[in-house]
């Protein structure tokens, strides 16, 4: 299974709200900065965690994002399970219509059973236990290194 690139900022943005050593308001800039990833995408990563009751934002010169107690206790299964906006895990239509095999195919079924155990896997995960104090900043710097 691979996450989206959407998914993937949103769990960067959670960890560095979730870092114990720092409870306080961070700005959707420093966030950027310390993920490696453009302003832009975090704050649409930051404005969706919103919407999902993850992070709370307080608007105006001295504002911020922060996470929620519900941040703290959601799970990356439930996380995921929410910004994944794939109906299927295979593409099962071609250029002419659905595929042929589709009636009497079992691979589809399987492969939706398989996202499932990957997002039940990952429902062990509370969010707020994914930084680990003072190596949480060479792991997210890490993250933005990695070669696709």
């Amino acid at each position: 299974m691979r996450i989206s690139a959407f998914s993937d900022v949103c769990l960067r943005v959670l960890m560095v709200l979730a870092e114990p050593s720092d409870p306080r308001l961070t700005t959707a800039r420093v966030i950027a900065e310390r993920v490696g990833t453009p302003y832009n995408h975090v704050s649409k990563a930051i404005i969706r965690l919103r919407e999902l009751g993850l992070v709370e934002v307080v608007r105006g010169r001295s504002g911020g994002v922060r996470l929620s107690a519900q941040g703290r206790e959601a799970t990356v299964g439930w996380l995921l399970r929410r910004l994944d906006t794939r109906t299927d895990v295979a593409a099962c239509e071609t250029p002419h219509g659905q595929c042929p095999l589709l009636a009497g195919c079992g691979l589809r079924t399987a492969l939706g059973r398989a996202r499932e155990a990957f997002y039940t896997e990952l429902d062990a995960l509370v969010i707020a236990s994914l930084p680990h104090g003072s190596l949480a900043g060479p792991v997210l710097v890490g993250l933005t290194t990695r070669p696709d």
